[in-house]
């Protein structure tokens, strides 16, 4: 622990952020949970990405995600006011989980710590970009709500597109908006998602995937200042090749940026479906471990 921190930084398994920067950056994680076959597993802690694809392969039906219990958060907020006077939790966009405001009740019904609940609107190393962000003025000992104010300057310029191979996912799983405009024949398109006011909304329908990624390429350049400090991250649910390839083709456009791999681990997998893409970027540094 680190004794002249006053302020945590929480953050839940969706962020997928490595080991080494959560380690590195003091970062506390609460898990979402995976239910498969009416086993409940805490993701990351119990279900890595790799065996999650794995059994997802062998089932009939899809498994079923939930948020982390209210008690969970307020024994963990508990356990922190013995170490921390605050405590800031960025969770994914409350338009897909009920976990921001599992965060938000359990902060008010806690005493000993200050909570600051963020909605990050977002989800996966997005997420995780905002959580860095705040670790380190956390250890820097920047007041807490100076960092609130910092991040949620940041989320604006925090920008995501991602494509899934069968929309079905989504929609069964009651997480993407519009989904009637896109029955029919437009399960056959491969649409471009990004998130609006929390929810996952279609921003441009497209034939094919490499056309999809393509425009999401363009739409980087239109964005990306290429003099600017950022870094991109290239998510992918279990193409860990494809997504190497694309690392490459974006360290050619954008040579100054930091380009790091990243995954959708179960419970975002599970909405997304295998084979879906993410694209991510923030301007932070993000050192490359």
């Amino acid at each position: 622990m680190i004794d002249s921190m006053t302020t945590a930084i929480l953050t839940d398994s969706t962020a997928y952020l490595p080991n080494t920067l959560v380690e590195k950056y003091n970062i506390y994680t609460i898990p979402l949970n995976v239910l498969i076959d009416g086993e409940s597993y805490q993701e990351e802690k119990e279900l890595t990405a790799a065996l999650f694809y794995e059994k997802v392969k062998q089932l009939k039906e899809l498994p079923k995600t939930s948020q982390p219990a209210i008690g969970a958060f307020t024994s963990l907020f508990e356990e922190l006011s013995n170490a921390y006077d605050s405590v800031i939790c960025i969770h994914l966009s409350s338009g897909i989980s009920g976990t921001y405001q599992a965060a938000v009740t359990a902060g008010q019904q806690v005493e000993g710590i200050q909570v600051y609940p963020i909605d990050s609107e977002v989800s996966c190393m997005p997420q995780g970009f905002l959580v860095l962000e705040a670790a380190k003025q956390a250890l820097e000992g920047i007041a807490p709500e100076e960092i609130v104010s910092s991040i949620t300057a940041l989320k604006k310029e925090t920008n995501a597109y991602f494509l899934v191979d069968d929309l079905q996912h989504l929609q069964k799983g009651g997480r993407l908006s519009s989904a009637q405009a896109f029955m029919g024949s437009m399960l056959q398109v491969k649409p471009i998602l990004h998130f609006v006011d929390t929810k996952i909304v279609p921003y441009e329908k497209i034939r094919t995937r490499k056309k999809a990624v393509d425009r999401i390429f363009q739409l980087m350049q239109e964005d990306i200042n290429a003099d600017q400090p950022l870094t991109i991250t290239v998510i992918h649910a279990n193409r860990p090749q494809e997504a190497k390839d694309y690392q490459a083709q974006l360290k050619n456009m954008f040579p100054k940026a930091t380009v790091m791999i990243s995954y959708f681990g179960a419970v975002i997998g599970t909405h997304l479906g295998e084979g879906a893409l993410g694209f991510g970027w923030c301007p932070i540094i993000v050192e490359e471990e």
